[in-house]
């Protein structure tokens, strides 16, 4: 049976850990950096060596940052009314790239998954009650993804935080822009059926 080279199968190996990173582009990765020249590639492993040294979870809403607070949580011209909960920290770049957002985050850092073993006291909760005791939100955006551990989370949250005088509303799911309807499938439908909403002129 073929390998290659015990210090390239090792970076092969290290490389497929990272998820949606298979065999074989684990391979080409690996090929790539090895066909670069040595200061590239001492950059590459110093930008890792420096993310892994300076970043850490913002102590009020566990976004990664290196500076504690978050700027999220210390922007003054932030709006302190609603919260906008989402599972990881890199949920909060696509959320900010609509530019239409301006409340504050708070991130879960996972779901409720059993087939992963993250139970409810996996999700880190305490943060939030903390903000939520200070009675500042009226609205709690839950921006879980659509999926089944996702949806599972948000309707886990609202049973846990109902006693709290606050809104509770779900990002809407449906038809992406520019798809066709033929090729949804049900459940995306059935969600975008649930949330229409109602044309003016």
């Amino acid at each position: 049976m073929f390998e290659y080279a015990q210090p390239l199968n090792r970076l092969i190996e290290e490389l497929r850990k990272i998820p949606s990173i298979g065999a074989k582009t684990a391979q080409r990765i690996a090929f790539h950096l090895l066909g670069t020249p040595r200061d590239e590639a001492d950059a590459l492993a110093e930008a890792i060596r420096e993310v892994k040294n300076s970043l850490f979870y913002c102590s009020v809403c566990n976004n990664i940052t290196h500076v504690d607070p978050c700027r999220y949580c210390t922007d003054a011209d932030r709006n302190d009314d609603q919260i906008c909960v989402v599972e990881e920290p890199y949920n909060i770049s696509t959320i900010e790239k609509t530019g239409v957002f301006h409340g504050r985050y708070h991130v879960l850092l996972g779901t409720l998954s059993p087939l992963k073993g993250m139970g409810p006291e996996d999700l880190k909760l305490e943060k939030l009650i903390v903000r939520l005791d200070q009675g500042r939100f009226r609205e709690i955006i839950l921006a879980t993804n659509p999926t089944a551990d996702g949806e599972t989370t948000a309707h886990f949250l609202i049973r846990v935080l109902k006693a709290y005088p606050v809104r509770f509303t779900r990002l809407a799911v449906g038809l992406p822009v520019g798809s066709d309807l033929d090729f949804a499938d049900q459940v995306t439908v059935k969600k975008a059926l649930e949330g229409r909403t109602e044309l003016k002129d």
